[in-house]
């Protein structure tokens, strides 16, 4: 029984930084900033006190799954080798993970929440994986995306807002990570495509004012009914 605990233990290992690749498509982002310096006083002072999480790849070199910042510090510091739990994880799996470990930060960008949403709603569509619930006499079963919502304190509509984000240009985006355009219009303008959004994106910073709700709302119409030009988003905005 010892023997078969021990080796269900998650063993930590001191791993060479240099063999660990970011996440494939990390939707989150690893800025430089005042918080990761904080990170590095600790680590200068601590060391890496929670190991990193990260999965083996086929050639040999290994995959991060959690742990960017502190990879990302402890880079910064010359360190050469960093704790690390290496997990036996499927694609599915790995996303999951890192999404979800992500996803417990105090601040995350729209943008971080649309790509990091999207990437766990088709991991988990993947896996086929579904949740049963008795609340109801009759046998229900929760849509993915609502198991995504309940697991972060979301509504399903609201998930499914922040995943349309991720279909509009990165300018648009940066935009709404910078306050500049509202989550309601910024879904709207969504459904434009890449030649009308830049026609959008023109006229911001024309006149320096982006789209309220129902200017959005018009556009996206017009645009499903084929006739948005750019003489009409010019005198919409």
């Amino acid at each position: 029984q010892e023997e078969r605990d021990e080796n269900q233990k998650e063993k930590i290992e001191k791993i060479d930084i240099s063999l660990i690749d970011n996440f494939k498509e990390h939707p989150f982002k690893v800025l430089d900033n005042e918080e990761l310096k904080s990170l590095e006083e600790s680590i200068k002072q601590n060391g890496v006190m929670d190991a990193v999480i990260i999965r083996k790849k086929d050639d040999g070199r290994y995959e991060m799954v959690s742990g960017h910042r502190r990879l990302l510090a402890s880079k910064k510091l010359g360190l050469k080798t960093i704790p690390a739990c290496i997990k036996d994880l499927t694609d599915d799996e790995a996303t999951i993970l890192m999404v979800d470990s992500n996803l417990q930060r105090e601040e995350i960008l729209p943008s971080e929440k649309a790509f990091a949403y999207k990437m766990k709603l088709e991991a988990m569509k993947h896996q086929g994986k579904q949740l049963e619930t008795t609340s109801d006499p009759m046998e229900q079963k929760l849509t993915t995306r609502e198991i995504i919502a309940n697991e972060n304190g979301e509504s399903a509509s609201n998930i499914q807002r922040y995943i349309r984000l991720t279909e509009l240009i990165p300018e648009l985006l940066d935009l709404v990570d910078e306050k500049q355009i509202a989550l309601s219009p910024a879904v709207e303008l969504s459904f434009l495509n890449d030649e009308q959004q830049y026609a959008v994106l023109d006229c911001i910073e024309c006149n320096v004012a982006t789209p309220s709700h129902a200017q959005a709302i018009r556009l996206k119409k017009l645009s499903q009914e084929g006739t948005l030009t750019t003489d009409e988003i010019e005198d919409i905005l």
